[in-house]
């Protein structure tokens, strides 16, 4: 079973990377090339967040799973997303 606060912890720096990554995604968008490191760094932290959120799935009771499962699914969807805008 995972610890509930190592669980919204996690959650809570997912939606950070989610947020951080959107931000970046609006920014490529409107000026492609400008800001690729940050985009880069955007799409390391949402691969990060991505694989401590498959981590903690694993040990998770089944409420907390499927918590866990929709946040994997906003990560990976951000993520694709990420790969195919041009930056």
């Amino acid at each position: 079973m995972g610890d509930r606060s190592a669980i919204q912890e996690t959650l809570s720096m997912a939606q950070e990377a989610m947020d951080l990554a959107k931000e970046q995604l609006d920014i490529g968008r409107l000026q492609e090339s400008y800001n690729g490191i940050e985009y880069s760094q955007a799409q390391q932290l949402l691969e990060t967040a991505t694989l401590e959120v498959e981590k903690l799935e694993r040990l998770a009771v089944s409420e907390q799973k499927d918590e866990l499962y929709r946040k994997r699914l906003q990560l990976q969807q951000l993520q694709n997303e990420m790969i195919i805008t041009p930056h």
